[in-house]
């Protein structure tokens, strides 16, 4: 096999070049359960077979509601191989959503991981005319289970299975992904082999990874970024083991210690919080160590060059504070990818200066998902970016800022909704992904190149009552990078002011608190004390200094619980849903306006 064309050639590949003994893993009663690539393969032939004894044609839609476990992929490419689509589906999303998908995509079976997740698609079964059955991956009483279609492979099957796969090709759909958007109803995006193989191919260029290293996987593989790093990891011979949940998340760093794992910079701000919650509760020596580290951390400039004396100032900090940063991610971390949303450019710095590399990138579900990284060159690393296009993509900005994107990776279109689809294609094949960029040059070996900014969301920009445009994102991520701020969301449209709703950071809330004798048994009372409102107006004060007069928060409102995808304010690639924020707390965003 000279190269994989379809994603479900992918396993083969990885037999005959770098066939691993633990090809994928989780943890099954406790113990790490492996499967070999060869045990891999035979388990993704058993799913096609038992697919097509269920009927299951070319074309037709199958639902896929887990958390990440090789079922997962055993299922996804066992649907592929046979030509059907593989419709992955958000765990948390509404009844109302479910209903609308499966009756949108017309599925016509769903696996799922749990009871609780069987629950739910039973409570649809009797509004989707099309779903034939439920299928679950754990035992759940009163459910199918998934192992009861997989049979023994027999003679003749892998025949039958290969002439079901010849038929698939590059550009036929492999799935269809809903786009968990924050406004409207879902669009199922129409990815083909070839657009995603392309994508991986040039992640493939541009990420070095190698045979038989391990990779910690924990992003659901429902979103479109995970998905398609996963695949890339097969390519590569990488050995995947899927956590159990975020909360099991440190034991199994330290149990796995992978070279490579995907996170959203969210998790690492926590990391962050609580290295910095540790480096404070130090006495004496140790914390002024720390905090000597810390700050020749912050001073490290990416890609440029450091005297004899600072680089040996960080061969200290490194051995002596930082190397336990890396220790706690198992040891073994070359580098970290980072995306769904901006890193606070401080913390790429200092995680950076720590020996651990953060790669920020950039793109969207209709394109496969990656239009632009920064390298693990340093020299092709700019904090503040998203990095370089990839190869075989092209980026360029409208008149009005927003990107355009084009390339092997955009989307063949939403299913079923042609106007949605020309309203974002334009002439030439150029997508509008409706976010606003711009470019940052630096020269590289005598050579000028552009990184790409992201500046703001075009449908988030909003105008004040007195005529002028603002783009909240920016401020928002201005806001967010303060130790005290956990969330943020700016309002302003047709309002005479800018102001903003503030979650804070509960963790340094209570510290600052405990600190200065102010009661910190709950999180109203915190947010209520004349001394946190007091610091807070000082803080958003200080913050305002660096953005322009129109655009400064003038009021805001302190709320007391953290904003989440179970609550309903969020995406489940956590995205604020701005409406549904607007709505909720409309009598605090009153008072701010009213008062």
């Amino acid at each position: 096999m000279k190269d994989f064309q379809r994603l479900f050639d992918l396993l083969p590949y990885q037999l005959e070049n770098h066939p691993l003994e633990d090809a994928l893993a989780s943890k099954v009663n406790g113990e790490w359960r492996t499967y070999s690539t060869q045990e891999a393969i035979e388990m993704v032939n058993k799913v096609s077979k038992a697919l097509l004894r269920l009927g299951v044609k070319a074309g037709d839609k199958i639902a896929l509601i887990s958390n990440n476990r090789p079922e997962w992929n055993f299922l996804d490419l066992g649907i592929q191989q046979i030509g059907a689509v593989n419709v992955p589906v958000y765990p948390t999303i509404s009844r109302s959503e479910y209903i609308y998908i499966f009756n949108d995509a017309r599925i016509t079976y769903c696996f799922v991981s749990s009871e609780e997740l069987f629950g739910k698609v039973k409570d649809i079964y009797g509004d989707v005319p099309s779903l034939n059955n439920i299928y679950t991956f754990d035992e759940v009483e009163g459910a199918d289970h998934w192992e009861d279609l997989l049979l023994p492979l027999e003679e003749g099957d892998l025949a039958v299975i290969a002439g079901h796969s010849d038929k698939v090709k590059p550009h036929d759909m492999a799935t269809l992904i809903y786009t968990s958007g924050t406004t409207g109803e879902p669009k199922g995006v129409m990815l083909s082999h070839f657009n995603i193989l392309s994508n991986l191919k040039s992640a493939r260029s541009i990420l070095p990874m190698f045979f038989a290293k391990r990779a910690l996987s924990f992003l659901p593989l429902c979103h479109s970024f995970e998905r398609m790093v996963t695949y890339t990891y097969m390519a590569f011979g990488i050995s995947i083991y899927y956590a159990t949940s975020i909360d099991t998340l440190k034991e199994e760093l330290l149990e796995v210690a992978p070279n490579y794992f995907t996170t959203v910079p969210r998790l690492l701000e926590k990391v962050y919080e609580r290295i910095m919650e540790r480096g404070s509760n130090l006495t004496g020596f140790p914390k002024r160590l720390f905090f000597w580290s810390m700050d020749l951390g912050s001073r490290y400039k990416i890609g440029e060059p450091k005297s004899a004396w600072y680089r040996f100032q960080l061969w200290l900090a490194r051995k002596v504070v930082f190397s336990k940063w890396k220790a706690a991610l198992g040891g073994n971390v070359e580098y970290i990818v980072t995306g769904a949303a901006a890193m606070r450019p401080d913390l790429v710095t200092l995680f950076t200066a720590a020996g651990i590399s953060i790669i920020e990138g950039y793109g969207l579900t209709e394109t496969a998902p990656v239009l632009a990284a920064n390298r693990l060159d340093e020299r092709e690393r700019m904090t503040g970016t998203v990095g370089l296009p990839v190869p075989g993509v092209e980026i360029r900005l409208a008149e009005d800022g927003e990107i355009l994107a084009k390339g092997p990776n955009v989307m063949q279109g939403y299913y079923r909704k042609p106007k949605q689809t020309a309203a974002v294609m334009s002439e030439g094949g150029w997508f509008h992904t409706g976010d606003l960029g711009a470019w940052i040059e630096r020269e590289i070996d005598g050579e000028n190149v552009r990184f790409l900014k992201i500046t703001g969301r075009k449908k988030e920009l909003f105008k004040t009552s007195g005529g002028k445009y603002v783009s909240p994102q920016p401020i928002e991520a201005k806001f967010k990078a303060h130790s005290l701020i956990e969330q943020v969301m700016v309002i302003g449209d047709n309002r005479k002011f800018v102001s903003a709703l503030i979650v804070p950071s509960f963790m340094a809330l209570t510290n600052w608190c405990k600190e200065r004798g102010v009661p910190a048994d709950s999180h109203i009372e915190m947010i209520r004390h004349s001394k946190v409102l007091s610091h807070f107006e000082k803080e958003v004060t200080q913050l305002n200094e660096d953005i322009g007069k129109t655009e400064q928060v003038k009021a805001f409102v302190l709320l007391p619980e953290e904003w989440s995808v179970d609550s309903g304010e969020l995406t489940p690639t956590m995205k604020v849903k701005r409406r549904v924020i607007m709505k909720r707390y409309a009598a605090e965003i009153n008072s701010m306006y009213n008062g």
